[in-house]
């Protein structure tokens, strides 16, 4: 009889060792019969963690370091993402020209690399004014329609708008922070605790499926297209500036700098420990 997990996933590249972990058998390998579903923001996916509504999820590291108080405790398990947003200005629009940038919500990923990179291209707050949104799609939108000069989006959407020739990269996450990690694999410590076995053989299952990414990204890119919303043309752009790294989360110095910024501006009063548990990743039976 197999386990039975559901995860909630998000929309990206960093996603796809997931979409392909659950599409091509890796989990079903494991004795693991997963269900899948799609949120619409990662601020909504602890609360389907704490309530189990979900079982395993791929998330933002930083959103499981910064837990709020009154939370249930999680743990990244496993990386995913890495280097994995990016600034993209206008086409034909040189960075000393811009004076909006769209951002999503404090806090995140995306929103913590737009203010690094924010810093590093010399745009203050006087001469650029930001556009907050309530998710990286809002963002991503508001950039597309003509509402800022400028936008932190992740993969594919950066890729997305070089290809349709609507902006382009000027500085990705890597040029601040190499290394970086970003959404990962993620689960509550309650589960970590009282199922290693299961946890193990979702990570081990992680782990295989983030090798055939990034062995056959083409085939990734057919399977990531109709979850994500692009097509795979675009997918397969994306995976040649940007490929999952299960490894990412062990970069320490550059999660150290991260969490330096998110004490900084107020989004954790202090920094963080314990919020991973690598041992699962330490022990995969599939050679990364």
């Amino acid at each position: 009889m197999s386990d039975k997990i559901h995860l909630a996933l998000l929309r990206g590249v960093c996603q796809l060792p997931a979409y392909v972990a659950h599409a091509r058998g890796f989990f079903e390998g494991e004795g693991i019969e997963s269900q899948i579903s799609i949120s619409p923001t990662a601020w909504l996916i602890p609360n389907q963690l704490a309530t189990g509504e979900a079982d395993f999820a791929v998330i933002p590291w930083t959103r499981v370091a910064a837990a709020e108080k009154g939370e249930a405790p999680l743990k990244v398990l496993c990386g995913s993402g890495i280097e994995e947003a990016a600034i993209v200005i206008r086409e034909g629009m040189e960075p000393d020209q811009v004076r909006s940038v769209a951002v999503p919500r404090e806090g995140g990923m995306k929103d913590l690399t737009a203010m690094g990179l924010l810093t590093s291209l010399g745009w203050d707050n006087e001469q650029v004014i930001q556009r907050r949104f309530p998710s990286g799609d809002g963002a991503v939108i508001c950039f597309f329609g003509r509402g800022a000069d400028a936008a932190s989006m992740i993969e594919p959407y950066a890729s997305m708008m070089e290809e349709l020739g609507v902006g382009r990269v000027i500085k990705r996450t890597g040029d601040i922070w190499p290394g970086a990690p970003g959404c990962s694999l993620a689960s509550t410590a309650k589960l970590a605790d009282a199922e290693p076995d299961l946890v193990q053989r979702v990570v081990s299952a992680y782990v295989a499926a983030a090798d055939f990414v990034a062995e056959q990204p083409d085939v990734a890119a057919e399977i990531g297209a109709p979850l994500i919303g692009v097509e795979p043309a675009i997918l397969r752009r994306a995976l040649r500036a940007n490929r999952p790294d299960v490894n990412a989360i062990r970069n320490t110095g550059a999660m150290g700098d991260v969490l330096n910024l998110m004490r900084d501006r107020g989004y954790i009063s202090e920094i963080p420990c314990n919020f991973s548990d690598l041992s699962f990743l330490d022990k995969t039976r599939h050679p990364v």
